[in-house]
């Protein structure tokens, strides 16, 4: 018994859950098996949410320098895959916020494409594949406007977009998938993961 609990993962926390009304609760409740009799077309069968512990698909380091005496401002920013190299992200945007009396910038990538976008009062890095345990590097020098009002720039997040087939930032996995059927009809089985972000922000 010993070795079993040593070989055995840690689990995952989840601070709660919900599932279709075709579930059988009381199996899932008895040794987390979901057992379920599914409904005709697509469904989603589980919901759940975990606050601890998990694993960001990046890590962000972001740098600005302001130079109010030049009407500059000066944008660094270090991107770390953090998932396993055999992974890619894809449909990576970053949005970085600039400020309003932007004029002009200067934008140097080590891949993708960035522009300033003033619709957007951002500019708009464009990454479509992005390999794991990769780092990338964007370098902005901002032009500014003078103004009358010399007030400070109140710094909204960076906003992040991405998808990561094949990874899970909460560690939840699909241990096995078993299909019983009498009707002689043909399944295929298989398990897809894919980590999308949602509100991914970070602070400059």
């Amino acid at each position: 018994e010993k070795e079993t609990n040593q070989n055995r993962k840690p689990g995952v926390e989840i601070d709660d859950c919900t599932f279709h009304r075709c579930v059988r609760l009381g199996k899932f409740d008895a040794d987390r098996t979901i057992t379920f009799i599914p409904p005709d077309g697509e469904f989603e069968v589980m919901r759940y949410r975990v606050t601890d512990n998990i694993n960001l698909p990046f890590r962000i380091i972001p740098a600005v320098r302001e130079m109010q005496d030049q009407n500059r401002v000066s944008i660094n920013l270090k991107i770390i895959a953090q998932f396993a190299e055999t992974l890619f992200a894809t449909h990576v945007v970053v949005k970085i916020p600039v400020p309003k009396n932007t004029a002009k910038t200067k934008i140097k990538t080590s891949f993708g494409r960035a522009k300033y976008e003033p619709e957007q009062q951002a500019i708009v890095w464009r990454v479509k594949r992005f390999p794991g345990k990769s780092e990338c590097m964007l370098g902005a020098d901002i032009d500014l406007m003078p103004t009358v009002r010399n007030k400070g720039w109140v710094k909204p997040p960076i906003n992040v977009e991405f998808q990561v087939p094949m990874f899970t930032a909460s560690g939840v996995n699909v241990r096995f998938l078993r299909v019983y059927d009498k009707s002689g009809y043909t399944t295929s089985r298989w398990v897809r993961y894919i980590t999308k972000a949602g509100g991914y922000q970070i602070r400059i």
